[in-house]
């Protein structure tokens, strides 16, 4: 089913979460064992990232040196569709420009049609650890506007190729990222939000937020949405705190903040443990209120890993 129809179904908070496919030559059962120990609260949808191509230089005998493409965490599509035929819950993969040739995207999206997902989440992707700015694949989207719109299209039935007698339409739920702090890459809030209108404008149904760790930063980023006439749901996107080293390493990473009272209480924490109770109990308190002011789902950022998404969640659902 498509998530925006669950969300018009569904009279109380939802449960999803996202998890990441395994490093390339290990077993799907850790996906499987990830989802297991979720599934006691019913998930609406589950998300599957992508992960784009990265490259390494390999030595030849002659001296000479290959640039050799790896994929280190392949599988999306077909963990979508285990997920699905395994679980009977809908899954939601992460399409993203970065690696792909609009062909390339196409085709994906054919796949995915054929297999019964009804849902994806368009995303422009991170940059390559050896760029500085996002580079486009020659013949790919540079942003994610670009690819909803090719999303909305093949809705509509456009194909790239415009020679197809009679292409049967897609019917894909399109969902976008939202940032209640700002995409790291965006000049400031106002251009941010204005590119999400955008893709709003071009077929987006739903936003799922980046992680945040202050709920204000949420409810302000909704009511700036409502006030530019964004009105579609906004899943907000929640992660528990775990190591003490995410207090520096996720502000880098995601362009966020983490709260003082937070940070502080991690930094007097004696053992990971302690860290761990206290990221966990912040969680909860921050789910408690989301979902006491309505939200339409609550979406966890797992990193596939079940123990800590299933503590809060026991505490909230």
């Amino acid at each position: 089913m498509r998530i925006i129809d669950k969300i018009k179904k569904s009279n109380s908070t939802l449960f999803s979460f996202e998890i990441l496919p395994p490093l390339k030559g290990k077993s799907i059962n850790s996906i499987f064992n990830c989802i297991d120990g979720l599934m006691e609260f019913s998930p609406a949808f589950i998300d599957v990232t992508y992960h784009r191509e990265e490259y390494k230089i390999k030595s030849r005998s002659d001296g000479s040196h290959d640039k050799v493409s790896i994929r280190k965490r392949p599988g999306t599509v077909a963990i979508c569709a285990s997920i699905q035929n395994k679980y009977k819950v809908d899954a939601v993969p992460h399409i993203i420009c970065g690696g792909f040739t609009k062909e390339d995207t196409e085709n994906a999206l054919i796949d995915l049609d054929f297999l019964g997902i009804e849902n994806v989440l368009a995303l422009r992707g991170d940059n390559l650890k050896t760029e500085y700015d996002f580079k486009a694949e020659i013949g790919g989207h540079s942003n994610a506007l670009e690819l909803i719109h090719q999303l909305k299209n093949m809705n509509n039935g456009i194909y790239l190729d415009e020679e197809l007698e009679n292409p049967t339409p897609t019917s894909f739920c399109i969902g976008a990222a939202g940032y209640p702090e700002k995409h790291k890459d965006a000049r400031d809030i106002a251009s941010d939000l204005n590119f999400l209108k955008r893709k709003v404008e071009a077929g987006t149904e739903f936003i799922t937020t980046q992680m945040f760790f202050d709920n204000s930063k949420y409810f302000d980023f909704v009511d700036l949405c409502r006030t530019l006439g964004i009105n579609i749901p906004i899943i907000p996107g929640i992660k528990p705190l775990t190591k003490a080293n995410q207090i520096n390493k996720l502000p880098e990473f995601f362009d966020l903040e983490i709260p003082f009272e937070l940070a502080n209480e991690v930094r007097k924490a004696t053992n990971e443990q302690a860290v761990k109770q206290i990221g966990i109990e912040w969680c909860i308190n921050q789910c408690r209120e989301l979902k006491s002011k309505g939200v339409p789902v609550i979406h966890f950022y797992t990193m596939s890993i079940m123990e800590d998404t299933r503590a809060v969640a026991r505490e909230v659902f």
